[in-house]
């Protein structure tokens, strides 16, 4: 597994009206994440064909690996992280030719719109869009879903608007290192403050930007905050000791695991946000992601 969350700039976050300087801090962002994943060729991405897709009216990439079988309807939707302000674009495009690599399955990956131009709820309006685009294609049991970072927590966002809206759960969720907290309420947004070498402060101002005055509880902003005794589909969550998002990564797989749903909590020794970029650690830990894919995808018998 390859951290796709570029550690962040040692400058301060912009003004919120500072529309100007949130596009560049975002386009800043992106080359950087772009660069980091092309330079990890070995990782399996150049034998992956991407191309630009149109998902319902959400715009979107689709990768596929090479070789791969047509009779293989095996789905993953990829929502992409990038602290709710980047990650868009060929950054996007880049991050799902990596999961299609990592799972050896097609990859639908949104590419949702972000602030400072668009804020909550468009992003999240468009994961549903693009989910909706998916269940005229396939069935929920072809479909996990994943999201990294910030991608966890419209990737878990989106599962509760499936149910509040009364459509099917994909066959199963995982949620790396998910922001699941816009709040940051939790311990490790203290205690791991300076140990986390990727996410290196707190991520309010970028938080409050993509809210746009909704509070930050509401569990469509923040889902470790819903009732999730209404339902909620199998669930991964990653993380790592040193990860500013531990505290997130704990409370919503207890949260899901004491209303009776399934939930499973891999915590990496010493690993920072979204793990180490390219070690044994992080190669071990993409197979336990893709094995619980492989599990959701044969109904978990």
């Amino acid at each position: 597994m390859l951290s796709l969350q570029a550690s962040q700039p040692a400058r301060a976050y912009p003004e919120q009206d500072d529309i100007a300087a949130w596009l560049a801090l975002q386009a800043q962002t992106n080359e950087a994440i772009s660069q980091l994943i092309i330079v990890h060729a070995s990782l399996g991405v150049e034998q992956v064909r991407s191309v630009p897709i149109d998902m319902g009216g959400a715009a979107g990439f689709m990768s596929v690996p090479l070789g791969a079988e047509p009779s293989d309807n095996r789905i993953v939707f990829d929502i992409h992280g990038g602290g709710l302000i980047c990650g868009n674009g060929e950054a996007c495009r880049q991050a799902g030719r990596l999961w299609a690599a990592q799972f050896g399955a097609t990859t639908y990956s949104v590419d949702y719109r972000l602030p400072p131009l668009h804020h909550y709820p468009a992003p999240l309006d468009d994961c549903l869009t693009a989910y909706r685009f998916l269940l005229e294609r396939f069935t929920p049991a072809q479909i996990v879903v994943h999201g990294a970072s910030a991608g966890g927590n419209l990737a878990a966002a989106l599962m509760l608007l499936l149910r509040d809206q009364g459509l099917p759960f994909p066959a199963g969720l995982i949620l790396v290192s998910p922001e699941v907290d816009l709040t940051e309420s939790g311990d490790s947004f203290q205690t791991n403050l300076g140990v986390d070498t990727v996410l290196t402060k707190s991520l309010m101002p970028a938080n409050m930007l993509y809210a746009g005055g909704v509070e930050l509880s509401d569990p469509y902003l923040s889902p470790l905050f819903a009732d999730f005794t209404k339902g909620f589909p199998p669930t991964l969550i990653t993380t790592g000791t040193r990860d500013l998002f531990l505290s997130n990564a704990v409370r919503m797989h207890n949260a899901i695991r004491r209303a009776g749903l399934f939930s499973r909590l891999l915590i990496e020794e010493a690993m920072p946000h979204g793990g180490f970029g390219g070690t044994p650690e992080d190669l071990a830990l993409a197979v336990d992601i893709k094995n619980f894919a492989e599990r959701a995808w044969n109904g978990f018998q």
